[in-house]
């Protein structure tokens, strides 16, 4: 009976097109913020850009100027790709013995075991350097046409007028709460009365800090982050809340233009982010999985396969690099291409819902909480220390056909998203489905080790088939929240030179635009 209620609840969206270019993000304001910048003219990277800093502003519990991540470019006039590597470091003068084990097992992302007062999860003990603003400055002083105050001009119109009170946002206040409260800054911006806004009444959460700091970074260029004079803010605010970040870590900072994985899969090549990436595990789960794909059709033997290749890539991946995450992750991915056939995926967060939880109070800044993304157990691979990067489940990549664009594709959603960056590009090359069928086709997620998930809407032989070779899978809806299946994005150069681009179908706020 479950079976059948499930099937009841289904989620349809259209594919946008468009001659100039398109962007998949997961607010609809913020592709239409990139969209815009194509249709002046920009390239893809200009809209990436333009988009990631107007995310910033539209969901601050996902990402923003105090977060990380990682950017994929395919230079389609150079044929040539290239990662900007953006992600967290420790700093310099962290001490792991500030993060004693308590026992027991946090309630974080990663189930990490627990440390004393939470203090990798909450708070200024739990910031690592943030790369955002350093990994768009170096995207578009290597690649991008436009006027950089240009770029930042729509987030910050977006600021001024604040964040609209809807019940997205009014849903992820009341989740964080208990946190954001503890924060001064955070409190006065998202909890005024000490109660979440109501969406009946209405209105805009401004934060004005934010707005100014948009519009120094406009005025005086992304370094000042790091050592201007809002380096100067942020470093006085991170010293008087005690976290060991330094003025002289910030200057040191700069994001990373790295090659990519380069992968052959189904006649194609895929371009993944390297080494504390999901790129080399995906590159693992593709080898074992693609020789059992059912080659003539997508089938139960598929997603058996699917599975297999997962849970083989995962094994191996905690094992090396001791990740372990059950998808709590706030994280934002978005894809662009452009006429041209330039793509970007770019895929940047602020780690847990509201990152720390803290915001600056000078700058208006949420900052990221990227030492829980290191295990706080002592002598492994991925232990927190001092000057270290984290690993990360970060996996925008881009698709070629030789050296012709095809798509460029990412997700969010923790350990969650490379099954779903995989399923969505054996779909589209391994069985040629038009890319609004890829993803309305039901999933499955097969990243807790031992209990695949498999999504009710599968045809009852997927369902029975998983359940026989995998005794321990159970059903999980295609739900808004919890995530269960990720929430990923395309960004497509058609046959005929148009673009095309789709978002995951069961969430609201995601959306493509079309130039």
């Amino acid at each position: 009976m479950s079976s059948n209620l499930n099937r009841t609840l289904q989620f349809r969206k259209s594919a946008a097109s468009g001659k100039r270019g398109v962007v998949s993000a997961q607010n609809q304001k913020a592709a239409d913020v990139g969209a815009e910048v194509l249709r002046q003219g920009g390239n893809a990277i200009d809209a990436a850009v333009a988009t990631s800093f107007a995310l910033g502003v539209l969901e601050p519990w996902m990402s923003g100027v105090g977060g990380i991540g990682y950017m994929q470019i395919w230079d389609a006039k150079k044929k040539q790709g290239h990662v900007i590597d953006f992600s967290a470091i420790s700093a310099s003068k962290l001490d792991p013995s500030d993060y004693p084990l308590v026992g027991g097992q946090d309630d974080s992302m990663f189930g990490w075991p627990s440390v004393v007062e939470d203090r990798n999860i909450y708070g200024y003990s739990s910031m690592a350097l943030p790369g955002v603003v350093d990994g768009m400055r170096l995207a578009h002083a290597t690649f991008g046409t436009r006027n950089w105050a240009e770029l930042l001009a729509p987030a910050i119109e977006l600021a001024r007028r604040g964040m609209e009170i809807d019940w997205f946002l009014v849903l992820q206040v009341t989740n964080a709460a208990r946190a954001l409260i503890k924060s001064p800054a955070a409190k006065a911006v998202f909890l005024a009365d000490g109660l979440p806004p109501a969406v009946e009444a209405g209105g805009y959460l401004k934060n004005d800090a934010l707005l100014a700091t948009l519009q120094r970074l406009a005025k005086a260029g992304g370094r000042d982050y790091y050592e201007g004079e809002l380096a100067k803010s942020i470093a006085s605010d991170l010293a008087k809340g005690g976290s060991k970040i330094s003025a002289d870590d910030l200057r040191s900072y700069k994001a990373r233009l790295v090659e990519p994985l380069r992968y052959s899969y189904g006649g194609k090549t895929l371009h993944l982010p390297p080494n504390l990436t999901a790129g080399p595990s995906l590159r693992d789960a593709l080898e074992i999985a693609g020789p059992k794909l059912d080659r003539k059709g997508l089938s139960a033997q598929s997603f058996v396969a699917y599975i297999e290749g997962l849970t083989a890539a995962y094994e191996k991946r905690l094992a090396g690099m001791g990740d372990s995450d059950n998808g709590k992750s706030c994280t934002s991915n978005f894809c662009v291409v452009d006429s041209d056939g330039n793509m970007v995926a770019v895929t940047q967060t602020l780690l847990a819902a509201f990152g720390s939880c803290t915001m600056l109070p000078g700058s208006g800044i949420t900052m990221n909480n990227g030492i829980m993304w290191f295990d706080p157990t002592p002598g492994k691979p991925n232990s927190i220390g001092a000057g270290k990067r984290p690993l990360s489940n970060m996996l925008p990549t881009v698709v070629l056909d030789g050296d012709t664009s095809l798509f460029a594709v990412g997700a969010s959603g923790g350990r969650r998203i490379m099954p779903a960056v995989m399923q969505i590009i054996s779909f589209l090359v391994d069985y040629g489905m038009p890319l609004e069928a890829a993803f309305h086709q039901p999933r499955i997620d097969a990243s807790i080790m031992g209990q695949p998930w498999y999504d009710p809407q599968h045809d009852l032989a997927v369902q029975d088939a998983v359940k026989a070779k995998f005794p321990g899978a159970v059903p999980k809806r295609r739900d808004p929240l919890p995530l269960n299946y990720a929430c990923p994005a395309v960004a497509m150069l058609n046959a005929d030179g148009s673009c095309s681009g789709m978002t995951e179908i069961a969430q609201p706020w995601a959306s493509s635009s079309a130039a």
